[in-house]
């Protein structure tokens, strides 16, 4: 199955956990592309540093329930401590979407139920496949970025 990740970092060597995290995903996940990075003001709790963030595109065998819980292990392993809600992390990877499957239940929601609002996912997401459409709403990742709430985001430099 295809899926996207989004992961985030704005703690320590924020480009260095993203690359961690990367290589992590296997052999869980086979990565297959990575979007540029951006670096973004935080959203909800704003009373924290800027973030890089970035979308992989991966295959999984994996179930979404299997799957992010490999990605909750990858986020514990990287130092990931839920200290404030949407507060600062060393990592944060989220499952965006797991093919055209639709998962509601009390420990996930796929697709991601806020990504249509989030610039620092779609922009990223928007790079890899523009044209991708929401499984629910049937709306494009183009379509889903220009409706979306401002937000402060520039790509960050490839060392």
């Amino acid at each position: 199955m295809i899926v996207y990740l989004s992961l985030g970092s704005n703690i320590g060597d924020r480009r260095a956990n993203l690359q961690e995290a990367i290589s992590l995903l296997a052999p869980s996940a086979h990565v297959l592309r990575v979007s540029p990075t951006y670096e973004t003001e935080p959203v909800d709790y704003t009373d924290q540093a800027w973030f890089l963030n970035l979308v992989v595109e991966a295959e999984t065998a994996l179930s979404p329930t299997r799957l992010l819980s490999r990605l909750a292990a990858i986020e514990r392993a990287l130092g990931r401590v839920r200290t404030i809600p949407k507060g600062p992390r060393t990592i944060d990877i989220d499952l965006l979407l797991y093919g055209d499957v639709a998962v509601d239940t009390t420990r996930l929601q796929v697709p991601h139920p806020r990504m249509a609002a989030r610039r620092f996912v779609l922009a990223p997401l928007a790079d890899l496949a523009p044209d991708l459409r929401h499984p629910l709403t049937r709306q494009t990742v183009s379509e889903m970025l220009q409706a979306a709430p401002p937000q402060s985001i520039r790509l960050y430099p490839e060392a």
